[in-house]
């Protein structure tokens, strides 16, 4: 078998070291020449990728930001097998796949959406891992959900790095669960670590909960910014929804009202015992 990745920063650097480790031929590129140079270094990529090679790869993963992934698929399109599948992984579907869909069609290609759910708060080829993505779901966003045969050719070359289960979905379904699922808790805990406590001894007298809640808080600007703005329908209704929330919280603690607080708590804590109930203890944690 044989993998082309295009952008081998962290994810794209994850994905290329998990199939090396699994005796996979991996060729590679990174808009960053010197990055390709060090993967080839590493021994994270046996070649790079090129519209020669390209043409050999059973499996593409396109792993860099929607609208280059678009711009990447458009151009390289002409180059790639027929035979050969192309995902891409990034964290927002709508957009890259209404487009890639469109590209597929025309240059008779087989293209799905992706998304690798797991991740860390620092990016790039340096703080990529073969072990990044163990046991994790990727999920994926095809045209047609009613090709078995393709889907499970597509599941047998994804969980060769590693991968613990595959979800399939809509690009609709995917971005309105990613708003809440990945893109709030990035949000909330970067406004939450701007409060002038934090810059106090805060560490001195803080438990585990502040050190979770604010791990997502360091991020990639650019990046997330690019995500939250094509995805800003889905994200904004979910701002809406829990700043109404906190609202009552803070409305029953100027109130000097236990008993609303303690409704309030009670409720929350129903919520989590019915997410557990349904989703079990191994939530879907992307970032």
């Amino acid at each position: 078998m044989k993998v082309g990745i295009v952008g081998l920063g962290l994810i794209g650097g994850s994905l290329a070291k998990a199939y090396k480790d699994a005796d996979v031929t991996v060729f590679g590129i990174d808009k960053d020449d010197l990055v390709t140079q060090f993967a080839l270094m590493a021994e994270a990529i046996d070649e790079r990728l090129d519209d020669n090679n390209m043409k050999e790869c059973d499996l593409i993963l396109v792993a860099i930001n929607p609208v280059d992934a678009v711009k990447w698929f458009r151009e390289k399109a002409p180059q790639i097998g027929k035979a050969t599948i192309v995902i891409d992984c990034c964290g927002t579907k709508r957009t890259v796949c209404r487009a890639c869909f469109e590209i597929a069609d025309e240059y008779g290609l087989t293209f799905m959406g992706g998304h690798p759910m797991a991740g860390k708060e620092r990016g790039g080829f340096k703080h990529s891992s073969a072990g990044l993505f163990r046991n994790a779901p990727f999920i994926l966003v095809p045209k047609h959900h009613d090709d078995m045969e393709l889907m499970c050719r597509v599941k047998e070359m994804i969980m060769l790095a590693g991968f613990g289960r595959i979800g399939i979905t809509t690009s609709e379904e995917h971005d309105k669960v990613i708003a809440f699922t990945s893109q709030m808790p990035h949000i909330i805990s970067n406004g939450f670590i701007k409060s002038e406590t934090a810059l106090d001894d805060s560490q001195m007298i803080s438990a585990g909960s502040y050190q979770d809640f604010t791990r997502v808080a360091y991020l990639d600007e650019k990046m997330w910014t690019q995500l939250f703005m094509e995805n800003r329908d889905f994200l904004s209704a979910e701002i809406r929804g829990l700043i109404g929330r906190l609202t009552r919280y803070e409305e029953a603690l100027e109130a000097d009202d236990p008993d609303r607080l303690m409704k309030l708590l009670a409720e929350g804590k129903a919520c989590k015992t019915a997410v557990l109930k349904k989703c079990g203890p191994q939530q879907i944690n992307g970032e």
